[in-house]
């Protein structure tokens, strides 16, 4: 398979790459964001706090000698917050050339996906505008809602990328 085809949705964020995902949990979702921009999975250990920053920055760790904003995808995408507990995980993601990391209740496994699966999520009205949503694809009867991690983890009014002073 050739990982470069792209195929753009009429709807929905940026380019569907045939290629493998990762699979994530929300809550009792399922999300899949590209394989490529995950540099590690860790186990989720306390940030430290930032003075001004958003509700959804946890902190940051020193990782190897690059300190990474930590941002709990809960909390960007206004989702109910829960404990923490065991499973949950920090995925390290490589975005626009930084390194930051989402933390999410679990990460299930890596999937293929083929472009052609993918399906444009559905537009309703009065909705809040959701950019970072490429599509949905069923797996076997899971549903996963695909994301574009960098659009999400960029939107204006939610980046959280460093800024070179």
């Amino acid at each position: 398979m050739d990982a470069t085809l792209t195929h753009t949705l009429t709807q929905g964020a940026g380019p569907v790459l045939s290629g493998e995902y990762l699979t994530l949990r929300l809550g009792t979702e399922e999300y899949a964001i590209d394989i490529r921009q995950v540099q590690e999975i860790r186990s989720y250990e306390m940030p430290t706090k930032m003075v001004h920053s958003p509700s959804f920055v946890k902190g940051v760790i020193n990782l190897r000698g690059v300190i990474v904003p930590i941002v709990d995808l809960r909390l960007k995408l206004q989702l109910p917050t829960v404990a923490y507990n065991d499973a949950t995980v920090v995925v390290i993601l490589n975005i626009l050339g930084s390194t930051m990391g989402a933390v999410v209740d679990g990460v299930s496994d890596v999937v293929n996906l083929e472009r052609e699966s993918v399906k444009p999520a559905p537009q309703f009205d009065g909705a809040m505008e959701a950019p970072f949503i490429v599509g949905l694809v069923t797996l076997h009867e899971r549903m996963l809602i695909v994301m574009n991690i960098e659009t999400l983890m960029g939107h204006s009014g939610l980046a959280v990328l460093p800024k070179m002073v």
